[in-house]
């Protein structure tokens, strides 16, 4: 996988669903990424990507975001991450 995971949390509420971010740097570049994903089944699922600390080049993110688009399992490592954290905290919520 060419996505470093620096964060991760998840929530979920009967309500809401499932709503999480994963923080991640791409290709050991120091820039870092937010991923925030919403889903109502956890199974499809709506997501934003965004620069998480310093703003890059639009190239950057537009490569990042294809890379998610195109590689099922770099997106699906993503969303179990956030999940994990989630199962880890044992709770509806896991966000700070």
């Amino acid at each position: 996988m060419d996505a470093h995971i620096i964060e991760s949390a998840m929530e979920h509420s009967k309500e809401e669903g499932y709503l999480g971010r994963v923080i991640f740097s791409w290709l050991d570049k120091p820039t870092q990424y937010e991923l925030t994903l919403q889903s109502k089944n956890s199974r499809d699922w709506n997501y934003s990507l965004s620069f998480a600390k310093e703003s890059g080049t639009e190239e950057e993110i537009y490569a990042v975001e294809a890379r998610l688009e195109e590689d099922d399992e770099l997106f699906d490592s993503l969303v179990d991450a956030a999940m994990e954290q989630l199962q880890a905290s044992g709770s509806e919520s896991s966000f700070d």
